[in-house]
């Protein structure tokens, strides 16, 4: 797939057959970097890539993952769509998940993550 601000691709390392990258064309290096006048247009190309994979592959569902940084094997932003099926053997996130110490621990991430979102909003980022 491709159009005027994104390109899609196999991977060449699938998790399934049809699990395909969808990138910006504009060299752009993590989500966090892309402008915002363009995060329309990009998901618009993920979005129709995901309900393509999905029907082309005979899913019931797609998993659509982005790295940033961390696990990010090349230094462009990709968007990872991948086939699902019930009982495919994907289990949930690629990495082992976790539990909050308790309701507390959880609370002062939500307080973070909600004071983080404010002050960027307040910012105007």
């Amino acid at each position: 797939m491709e159009n005027d601000h994104a390109l899609a691709f196999l991977d060449s390392r699938p998790l399934f057959p049809g699990h395909c990258l969808v990138i910006p064309k504009q060299h752009i290096e993590t989500l966090n970097d892309l402008p915002s006048d363009m995060v329309a247009a990009f998901f618009l190309a993920v979005q129709l890539l995901a309900k393509a994979v999905e029907e082309s592959m005979h899913g019931e569902g797609s998993f659509v993952a982005i790295n940033n940084r961390v696990s990010q094997s090349v230094p462009h932003l990709h968007v990872h769509v991948v086939p699902r099926r019930k009982k495919d053997g994907l289990r949930g996130f690629f990495w082992p998940r976790g539990k909050y110490a308790d309701e507390a621990e959880m609370e002062t991430a939500r307080v973070a993550v909600e004071q983080a979102v404010r002050r960027m909003l307040a910012a105007g980022k």
